[in-house]
């Protein structure tokens, strides 16, 4: 977990500052107008796709601290691509009836391992 005052923990706070605010931002103007959805999904997929790319640079980040804890990015990612393959049904679906949507996994908490020490 990234220490407080930490350059790679400010910028992950302001990439997801920054990105919840494009994604919320954007959902109020697809709900008012659906003449332009495709291209209000296809922004959100795109968003979708830096936000994958974000969870990727962050898990590749040294961990800070021995906490017992941690946040599981590879859970997330699976997640965003969930969400992903969603917009992209519909947006080219493949068949005329609607399917059953899969279930997001959540709980992005994860225990880390215990080390065996003497």
């Amino acid at each position: 977990m990234a220490t407080p005052g930490n350059p790679a923990s400010e910028w992950q706070r302001t990439a997801c500052a920054a990105l919840a605010c494009l994604l919320l931002g954007s959902a109020p103007v697809i709900a008012a107008d659906g003449s332009p959805e495709r291209e209000h999904l296809a922004a959100l997929s795109r968003q979708l796709e830096l936000l994958d790319r974000l969870a990727e640079y962050s898990a590749d980040l040294p961990r800070q601290d021995g906490s017992r804890y941690h946040f599981d990015y590879a859970r997330l990612r699976e997640d965003i691509e969930r969400v992903r393959a969603g917009i992209r049904d519909y947006l080219t679906p493949q068949r005329a009836q609607p399917r059953d949507p899969v279930a997001l996994v959540d709980g992005y908490r994860q225990e880390s391992a215990e080390e065996d020490t003497p």
